[in-house]
């Protein structure tokens, strides 16, 4: 089976990162593994440079035929200055909202590796495998009204409305669901109903879905605040994580999935979280494996290649356990490469897997 990958490098770092994408396809791709076509588009500051746009509608169309989108990074301090319509990250929203794409999904793992590299201690953080389920298309992000007034008096007032339906809640939450099914079975639902009409909202619908659907995974309610510094403070107790796009957003980005269709077809963006790193651009040196990691999600999720996704995150885990590592994870004994080499030195050991 051919599938589609349209790959949309951005800003920054994007594609050089991206680049080792395109490393480990032509990889899979000459191995027989699958076939994989790509495209490349335009997105953030560099498509507002060609288009007066974040994304134009002509790649929206390319995304919304493609069986799965890969995405760099977008923004820069080079386009702090244009409109808030027109601003790079507006392109990364279009995305999400046209492609309806309303769940988010952040893996959080620790490679054995670099546990000693984590600002948490060892015990804490070595095995960790969390899930983070977040809502993406509704919320304070789309709530109307959304808007700054002028009081007239020398005051301003900066309105954003957060607000959820029952629809919105229970899909994202059975997605939690189905994924804790496939983990360790529980799941963990953070909201802020103490103080907050939406949080109540979703306490009550993800009991009831619970109750009705998923009897059968362990759940539990917790502040979303207290969610927080219990990730810090012992995040092994996690397993999946569900919550709404304010909350969400902050520890998690990368996956962002829709519906599945008539077809069986599951429309989805994958990310890495890096941010566009303006500073070390074109230097080299940035650090592929996020986005080599996200191209593993997309097999597993979008292109139903399981086995090949499970090598490319024992290729990665391996070049680690050898002592390879980008400036950003540079440990003393171990031996610092850039961008290219590291995403040669994946390829090599998948190479030697596959021997």
């Amino acid at each position: 089976m051919t599938y589609k990958l349209l790959l949309l490098p951005g800003d920054g770092i994007g594609p050089e990162v991206m680049a080792e994408v395109e490393r480990v396809v032509a990889w899979a791709n000459a191995r027989g593994h699958t076939k994989i076509e790509t495209e490349t588009g335009l997105v953030g500051g560099c498509a507002y440079d060609a288009h007066g746009e974040a994304i134009s509608d002509a790649t929206m169309r390319r995304a919304s035929t493609a069986d799965a989108v890969m995405l760099g990074a977008v923004g820069g301090p080079k386009w702090d200055g244009v409109p808030y319509d027109q601003r790079p990250e507006g392109g990364l929203l279009r995305l999400r909202k046209d492609l309806e794409l309303f769940a988010n999904l952040r893996p959080a793992i620790c490679y054995k590796a670099l546990a000693d590299a984590s600002s948490l201690k060892r015990d804490r953080v070595e095995g960790l495998d969390i899930m983070i389920v977040r809502e993406l298309t509704g919320g304070v992000y789309f709530g109307e009204p959304k808007e700054i007034k002028d009081l007239g008096n020398g005051q301003k007032r900066a309105v954003d409305t957060q607000v959820y339906e029952t629809y919105e809640i229970e899909r994202i939450a059975a997605v939690a669901f189905e994924l804790a099914r496939l983990r360790r079975n529980q799941v963990h639902s953070a909201e802020k109903r103490n103080v907050m009409k939406t949080g109540v909202l979703w306490n009550e619908v993800v009991t009831r879905l619970h109750q009705e659907r998923y009897a059968d995974v362990t759940l539990h309610h917790i502040l979303a605040d207290n969610c927080a510094m219990q990730l810090v403070r012992a995040p092994k107790q996690f397993d999946v994580i569900v919550t709404d796009n304010l909350f969400g957003s902050m520890p998690s980005e990368p996956v962002s999935i829709g519906a599945t269709d008539a077809h069986g077809r599951r429309r989805a963006l994958y990310e890495p979280v890096h941010g566009s790193a303006p500073d070390i651009a074109g230097k080299g040196i940035a650090n592929p494996i996020a986005t080599i990691a996200s191209f593993a999600m997309c097999l597993r999720y979008s292109f139903n290649l399981g086995k090949t996704a499970d090598n490319i995150e024992k290729a990665i885990a391996f070049v680690l356990d050898e002592g390879y590592r980008t400036a950003d994870i540079a440990q003393e004994n171990c031996r610092t490469i850039g961008t290219a080499e590291m995403g040669k030195a994946i390829v090599a050991a998948l190479d030697r897997m596959s021997a």
